[in-house]
């Protein structure tokens, strides 16, 4: 059940008109009162063919007209409106029933508290099966304004008693973390001008969108601008950025004056501040190409830095303290980044659903837990180096770290669900469908080229052995998997190279439990193409060369003998006799 206040209203009699009208698309249906303030005394033009429209306004707004007649200041945002709707899944419910919700509705908003003859008059409004209308006018009986600061947080939690008493869709509970609904003008306004989110939606997809691109509020507000949106910054007196808000193209009021939201508005976590501290970051930014010609493609980075953040998520989840909290947090905002920074570089056939994913996996980002933003810093690099590349990944390359973004979602979600927080915990599954669609995806050209390439029987033997000694536990759900012969394939190609089949499985299974893979064949495949890219070190080698590089700092460090004439004599190995 979800009840939406709307703003302060001005005009009684034009909501009446509204409630009891016909509708936009003639959808009001025998419109009439459940429930009020003095039902006796109530007129009800849906009952009674004597009552009409403005008596009934007259009646409710009679407070509010005493007490502006008696003060100097007017009263005139004493409209409170609050439509209540049932789901579509939901048994219907009666006149007394929708009476009884009214009552307690109001009463948790603080409008007509039981027992209080001096409340606030109201009505609630039926013209349709599966909502009601409450409508009260905001001034007592006895001339006091109610108390309706957080009026919206206390009907949401009445809302879900009344669900589990009438047996109705119990939804989740709220935790002031989510952003505004958009309001009907919103949605008729986009309707009207062929948009197919509204400019909140819109705005908020931009923000998200260039954050990853940006390293400061200042240059997020010239990308902003670059990118066609209506930006205006407010300054203090020294020049010092201290809010911003941007607006839509085309999105004007009626004197044809662009409109703009504040950051805070469009999300709660795009405001200045917020903003700015996920932005900085501990590390000195370096231009993205000195720092990837010295390291592994950003593709094989993001993968490495994920590793930290899988880390920190499985002991933030078990752990109550505030400080592994706060890092956990920090690192569910960046993985938000690197989800829509790979998202805006990779091939068309997965950009669907990863748009999607980043979209969704923007509601698990916040919650009221507050982020230390710096200890992601290595996932929101990443992100940044992805999107100043200017090549595509390679599709080992992406298929890992896809496979890497879907555990660091599934245990984003965890750790969410064990702090509780309903609405990201759901979020989070959402973005484990695309996401795992993508990774699909994206790792179908590898397993043909593999399948390609099978061992004989006697080595796929051998590596099935492997297997049940590397991970026992999973051995014979990974060798039914459906890409097993793949794994197996890729098994023997890194044993050419060098690599030990035995220990790249052990390493591959640490690095994820396989207890919630579907398919866990797939996600060792992925994960030992990721590991055993480098070549194996020759021991040999590297022996030779640390000892070539000790002698030749014990030959550096020695001090020559002294030169019978008193000087010190050349560097060792130098012919020091005097040339003929």
């Amino acid at each position: 059940m979800i009840a939406a206040i709307k703003p302060a209203g001005t005009k009684t009699r034009g909501l009446l008109a509204y409630l009891y009208g016909p509708g936009r698309h003639d959808e009001h249906l025998d419109p009439h009162i459940v429930a009020g303030f003095a039902m006796l005394a109530m007129p009800d033009p849906g009952r009674d063919e004597n009552a009409t429209l403005t008596k009934l306004g007259r009646y409710l707004d009679e407070p509010v007209r005493l007490r502006n007649s008696e003060f100097g200041q007017p009263v005139t945002d004493h409209v409170w409106h609050c439509p209540v709707r049932a789901a579509p899944e939901d048994r219907y419910l009666s006149d007394v029933e929708w009476s009884e919700i009214a009552q307690r509705i109001v009463h948790a908003a603080g409008i007509a508290p039981e027992g209080d003859d001096l409340a606030c008059r109201w009505i609630a409004v039926r013209h349709a099966d599966d909502h009601i209308h409450i409508l009260a006018t905001t001034v007592r009986e006895d001339g006091r304004r109610p108390k309706l600061h957080n009026n919206g947080i206390r009907v949401g939690d009445e809302c879900r008693k009344i669900e589990k008493d009438y047996g109705l869709r119990q939804l989740k509970k709220g935790d002031g973390t989510a952003n505004r609904r958009p309001t009907q003008a919103d949605m008729h306004k986009a309707t009207r001008l062929g948009w197919e989110q509204t400019s909140q939606q819109w705005l908020e997809d931009r923000i998200r969108a260039a954050i990853p691109h940006v390293t400061d509020a200042e240059e997020l507000l010239t990308y902003l601008e670059a990118d066609g949106l209506a930006v205006k910054p407010r300054r203090g007196p020294s020049g010092d950025l201290l809010g911003y808000a941007v607006g839509r193209p085309g999105d004007v009021n009626a004197k044809g004056e662009q409109i703009y939201k504040p950051g805070g508005k469009i999300a709660p976590d795009l405001s200045l501040p917020k903003l700015q501290a996920r932005l900085a970051t501990s590390t000195a930014e370096e231009h993205p190409t000195a720092r990837r010609s010295r390291t592994a493609t950003p593709w094989h980075q993001a993968t490495d830095a994920l590793g930290s953040l899988h880390a920190e998520l499985t002991d933030a989840t078990g752990d109550d303290g505030a400080g592994s909290d706060a890092r956990a947090q920090a690192h569910i905002a960046a993985l938000g980044e690197l989800i829509e920074a790979t998202a805006q570089h990779t091939p068309d056939g997965l950009r669907a659903e990863l748009r999607a994913a980043s979209r969704v996996f923007a509601r698990a980002q916040r919650s009221r837990i507050r982020a230390e933003d710096r200890a992601a810093d290595a996932v929101r690099i990443a992100a940044r180096d992805i999107v100043h590349t200017a090549t595509g990944p390679d599709g080992s390359a992406l298929a890992a770290l896809l496979a890497a973004l879907v555990w660091a979602t599934i245990l984003a979600g965890r750790w969410h669900e064990a702090k509780n927080h309903a609405h990201q915990a759901d979020a989070a599954r959402q973005t484990l469908r695309h996401l795992q669609a993508a990774a699909d995806h994206a790792l179908a050209p590898t397993l043909t080229e593999l399948a390609r390439h099978q061992p004989r029987e006697e080595a796929r033997r051998t590596l099935a052995s492997d297997v049940r000694t590397a991970v026992p536990d999973h051995a014979e759900r990974i060798l039914a998997d459906g890409s097993w012969p793949a794994l197996a394939a890729l098994l023997a190609d890194a044993e050419a190279g060098g690599h030990k089949p035995h220990q790249l499985l052990k390493e591959a299974a640490e690095q994820r439990e396989l207890g919630t893979a579907r398919q866990p064949a797939r996600v060792l495949i992925t994960r030992i193409q990721h590991t055993s890219r480098n070549p194996v070190p020759n021991r040999r080698a590297e022996a030779a060369r640390r000892s070539s590089t000790m002698w030749a700092s014990v030959a550096g460090n020695a001090v020559p003998p002294a030169h019978p004439t008193g000087e010190p004599s050349s560097a060792p190995g130098r012919d020091n006799r005097p040339r003929r």
